[in-house]
């Protein structure tokens, strides 16, 4: 009787692999994924951490049994679907499903399956991988979360039957990039001065710091760095005589609004030091 149980995704994979590892390992197929979301609802509690509900696929439950009664006399238990993510996530939902008190699980990566890889895959097992697995479940669960609520949209505005899933993995990938920029940020004081000006002519307005002698303030390679600098400029700017100095107007488009005139009032103080707009 074999003492071991490999578990592949496809029946073919499982009648190969049985011929190369030989008396000692029993081969069952999954036939893919044994759990997924619900078809019937959305099956992802944004309230709770988006926590998902998983359940056994309709139809599989055939397979989880045979798994089970094929895993429950075995020493060690051979996860061997495939080495991506959606193969990890099927390798943890199928070690979730079997008894494991005694038996002891293992991950088999098999990159080519020809009888050299699938031995040496057996003489070196991994662990199951947490973070493969969970990279998996956050990509289905965005699937879920923009197929379920903007699809309804397309079949109304578009047309019946048309997706809007499958962008989770640009959308992972946005958001990790922003949370490793939000990570990274490291947080720098700067200083801002707006000065209130009003001339014979109204309406009134105000004016933002804008260059401190020949430097222009951009918060990045010059900026007013704490509270005694902010005090020193506002030192020079006390009593200074006003004038505008330049106004410029230009036609600027924001789809779909029509064009509309913007203006920008250049006032400078007599001294030429500091520039505000």
């Amino acid at each position: 009787m074999a003492k071991n149980l490999v578990i592949v995704e496809s029946p073919a994979k499982a009648r190969t692999i049985g011929k190369y590892l030989g008396r000692d390992y029993q081969v069952k197929a999954s036939v893919g994924h044994i759990m997924d979301l619900p078809k019937n609802k959305l099956g992802v509690d944004v309230k709770n951490g988006f926590a998902a509900e998983y359940h056994v696929i309709q139809g599989k439950a055939k397979v989880v049994e045979e798994l089970r009664k094929a895993a429950k006399d075995k020493e060690y238990i051979y996860l061997a679907s495939d080495p991506d993510r959606e193969g990890e996530a099927i390798a943890w939902h199928i070690a979730g499903k079997l008894d494991k008190k005694g038996k002891k699980v293992r991950r088999l990566l098999l990159n080519e399956i020809t009888k050299k890889a699938v031995q040496e895959a057996v003489k070196r097992p991994a662990e199951l991988n947490r973070d493969l697995y969970e990279s998996q479940i956050a990509r289905r669960v965005l699937d879920r979360l923009v197929g379920y609520q903007i699809s309804p949209l397309l079949w109304k505005k578009v047309r019946r039957g048309l997706s809007a899933g499958r962008v989770q993995s640009v959308t992972v990938r946005i958001i990790t990039e922003r949370e490793r920029e939000i990570l990274a940020f490291v947080a720098e004081e700067y200083w801002s001065i707006i000065a209130n000006l009003e001339g014979k002519i109204p309406p009134a307005f105000e004016a933002r710091l804008a260059k401190v002698g020949d430097k222009r303030l951009d918060n990045k390679t010059f900026r007013i760095a704490n509270e005694a600098e902010a005090k020193e400029i506002l030192a020079h700017l006390e009593g200074a005589a006003w004038t505008v100095a330049k106004v410029e107007k230009r036609d600027r488009r924001r789809n779909p609004a029509p064009p509309f005139i913007t203006s920008r009032l250049l006032a400078r103080y007599d001294c030429g030091s500091a520039y505000l707009y």
